[in-house]
């Protein structure tokens, strides 16, 4: 048991000195443009939040620009309206698939979370959660250089439409106000 939990430690160390790297890596364009990597996403999380495979090397992304609505996996509190859809048609996007992450650099909690843009086939998943009224578009902590434009415009049209969760309409609830009534933490939400 002791070989196997030494092992277990050694390579988790190898895993995050390779985040560590990939981060750096994927931010190292500073302030202008960031980079684009290619991984296979693993694990859908909710519609804002997956796990990537490059290599071996595991990384856990947080969609740039967008907040989904919630899935509570704690007992006693609802899953916010959409919170199941968004998160199924992200899967349907991408899970098992190759894409393009396009990284802005570590995400403010928890620690090894890397902010990005997901690319399938060319298209920009983020902004197409958004359009599709799964997702609103997030302003809150962008990096220099990140344009939210594309995304305001596009929740612009899904509420105007009613589109997804904007069907709601008075009863809608966004998903951080959501968090803060329900007190739903990082921990509550993978």
């Amino acid at each position: 048991m002791a070989h196997i939990i030494g092992w277990k430690g050694l390579a988790m160390k190898k895993v995050l000195v390779c985040l560590v790297g990939l981060v750096l890596l994927l931010s190292q364009a500073g302030m202008c443009a960031a980079s684009k990597q290619t991984f296979k996403i693993t694990r859908v999380y909710d519609g804002d939040t997956v796990m990537a495979v490059q290599d071996g090397v595991v990384i856990y992304v947080m969609l740039m620009g967008i907040d989904a609505p919630e899935i509570s996996e704690t007992s006693g509190i609802p899953d916010q309206p959409y919170g199941r859809e968004a998160k199924q048609y992200l899967s349907e996007l991408i899970l098992n698939k190759e894409v393009e992450i396009e990284g802005y650099g570590k995400g403010p909690y928890p620690d090894n979370y890397l902010l990005g843009v997901i690319y399938v086939n060319g298209k920009n998943v983020n902004l197409d959660m958004v359009a599709k009224g799964l997702a609103e578009a997030f302003e809150k902590d962008l990096p220099p250089g990140f344009n939210i434009g594309p995304f305001l415009h596009a929740e612009r049209i899904a509420k105007d439409n009613k589109i997804g969760m904007w069907s709601l309409g008075d009863k809608y609830v966004s998903p951080s106000r959501w968090r803060e009534i329900h007190k739903i933490g990082i921990e509550g939400r993978l």
